[in-house]
């Protein structure tokens, strides 16, 4: 009877347990989710501010109270962008300058990678250390130096300047990425290809880099994004508005007396739709790339 009596005290006290836990744990699932929902908000509302400004006239940019949606959609500041033949140089500078960065600093980091995976030598460690302590230079202190450099070799206002100023930045990136995402691919499948009579480049070539795919799109993103987005240099390297690229051609908008707003924001999304489009295509091959990249095998 006691043991009755104990059990039904008991079991209503777990129950209430189990109960106050799953609400517990609700309403940690519920704070995780506002928590992230206030922090893509925060990420995504610059853009569509961005995208607002872009399609208002610039008396309703000032308006208040302020209006994420604009009363009429203004469009004359795409259509002075995508007519106006400075504009559409800036954006055909940033295309060849970031695509030719991008391809050198993959076909380079590559074949540095694939001798820091798998070859030993002297000085190996130094020389890995130093590539990634090229990393930890600020970019500001280079500047003179670059300059210096780039006059001499008669590179200045042109974008090969700019290519091999970008790709001294881009390239350790490269070799570290590619470096970490080769040393995950066993060296098995090199001793296979050697028996079937490939050569080191064939083994490279043929093995390695259809398997190492995801760290090369992440990589060429990387690459991209840094050649496309650099404004310091491009604005010291260049002087010409034909050699211009588009974070110049931007900051060029802001006027002595004044700002045209629609024309900037309008080109700043035509600028930002390249990058945007690029990395929703290849998400999934970046995320696998920097996950696989970091863990060595």
């Amino acid at each position: 009877a006691e043991g009755a009596v104990m059990s039904d005290i008991v079991q209503p006290a777990q129950a209430t347990q189990a109960v106050n836990e799953e609400r517990r744990r609700r309403w940690r699932q519920a704070a995780i989710y506002a928590a992230l929902a206030l922090v893509t908000f925060v990420m995504v509302f610059p853009i569509l501010w961005m995208i607002s400004v872009s399609l208002k006239p610039t008396t309703e940019t000032f308006s208040l109270p302020p209006r994420l949606l604009p009363e009429t959609f203004h469009w004359d500041g795409y259509a002075k962008v995508l007519t106006d033949p400075k504009f559409r140089s800036f954006l055909i500078n940033s295309y060849v300058v970031g695509l030719a960065v991008t391809a050198l600093s993959l076909v380079i980091g590559t074949l540095a990678a694939f001798g820091f995976s798998r070859y030993r030598f002297f000085g190996d460690r130094v020389a890995k250390l130093f590539v990634i302590t090229t990393q930890m230079v600020p970019t500001i202190t280079l500047l003179i130096p670059y300059f210096g450099v780039i006059v001499f070799l008669g590179l200045y206002d042109t974008l090969w300047g700019l290519i091999l100023t970008y790709l001294t930045f881009a390239l350790p990136y490269s070799i570290v990425m590619m470096n970490g995402y080769l040393d995950t691919i066993p060296k098995d499948f090199d001793e296979a290809a050697t028996i079937d009579g490939c050569t080191p480049l064939g083994v490279l070539v043929r093995v390695l880099l259809p398997v190492a795919l995801p760290g090369i799109i992440s990589t060429a993103v990387y690459t991209f994004l840094l050649a496309w987005n650099e404004f310091l240099f491009a604005l010291a390297l260049t002087r010409s508005m034909d050699m211009r690229t588009v974070p110049v051609g931007i900051s060029m908008m802001v006027g002595e007396f004044g700002l045209k707003w629609d024309e900037m924001m309008a080109f700043s999304v035509i600028g930002s739709l390249p990058v945007l489009i690029l990395f929703m295509l290849v998400q999934r091959f970046v995320v696998g790339g920097l996950s696989a990249g970091g863990v060595k095998g």
